[in-house]
């Protein structure tokens, strides 16, 4: 831990890790409340992983077109554009939801393996984004985290009354004139931004964890959502500083060892309200 603390005062590397964890941190306990109340985890895990096919597009352009695009940038486009297919679909077909979300998951997960395939050359961070390295961050991957941030909170904060009304009760929100379809879009599309955020930390396999663990431990330690929000924050602050500061002198995987932490950390949340009942 004091080697971390040391270096963490050196090397740019690894403040860069430490901003993306705190940014990332941001963003996930706040939508990371509004899933867990709606549950909704599917959906985000059928965004995280149809990344992969924006990623692995994104690379084939800059790599054998000379276009300037990064693979953060094309997955954020993957992501928007699977939360307003989801909505679509739900919307104006009678398929299953599941199903779906199925064609999603695997369809996106297909193009990315693609388009990878016919890349030249080793693409090593692509892969570190299926796993998650959040010590690969760049200067440029930051402020984009950073503004996708800023625009999280916004929506959150002009919407905050609207978006409680669909988690908890969908037919009395349309009922009581709020726009259900509309505002279910918008969380979508903010939960598509914060799984693209998570991706560089933890990686595309285990972003669902990270999205839903702290929050569900933090609602297990107070009552109102925005109590919720800011406890699951401090939360996800905790794991990703912690779990990079543990994994940074043994070399440990540092998505791995935040996912480790978080689910230590519910786990633990679970058993002390157990404990008391």
């Amino acid at each position: 831990m004091g080697q971390f603390i040391r270096d963490l005062q050196t090397y740019t590397f690894l403040q860069y890790a430490f901003l993306a964890g705190v940014l990332s941190s941001i963003a996930c306990g706040i939508i990371g409340s509004y899933v867990t109340v709606r549950r909704i985890t599917y959906i985000a895990g059928a965004i995280s992983h149809c990344t992969l096919g924006g990623m692995g597009v994104a690379r084939y352009l800059q790599k054998e077109h000379g276009f300037s695009i990064t693979p953060l940038q094309g997955a954020v486009v993957a992501a928007l554009l699977a939360a307003v297919i989801i909505t679509v679909v739900k919307r104006y077909t009678s398929q299953r939801e599941d199903t779906v979300l199925s064609a999603i998951w695997s369809i996106g997960m297909a193009i990315g393996i693609f388009f990878i395939s016919k890349t030249g050359g080793y693409n090593e961070d692509l892969m570190s984004y299926l796993f998650g390295d959040i010590l690969m961050v760049s200067q440029k991957d930051l402020l984009l985290i950073g503004a996708l941030d800023l625009i999280i909170i916004a929506v959150v904060l002009l919407f905050y009354n609207k978006l409680i009304a669909i988690c908890f009760d969908g037919e009395f929100a349309r009922i009581s004139g709020v726009k259900v379809d509309l505002f279910e879009m918008l969380l979508l599309l903010m939960i598509a931004l914060t799984v693209v955020l998570l991706v560089q930390v933890v990686g595309i396999v285990m972003v669902v964890a990270m999205l839903t663990l702290p929050a569900a431990a933090a609602g297990q330690m107070v009552r109102r959502l925005w109590q919720m929000m800011v406890a699951a924050v401090v939360l996800c602050l905790f794991c990703t500083t912690g779990g990079l500061a543990i994994s940074y002198q043994p070399d440990f995987p540092a998505g791995a060892t935040i996912i480790i932490l978080t689910g230590m950390v519910y786990f633990l949340v679970t058993m002390v309200k157990k404990i008391r009942k």
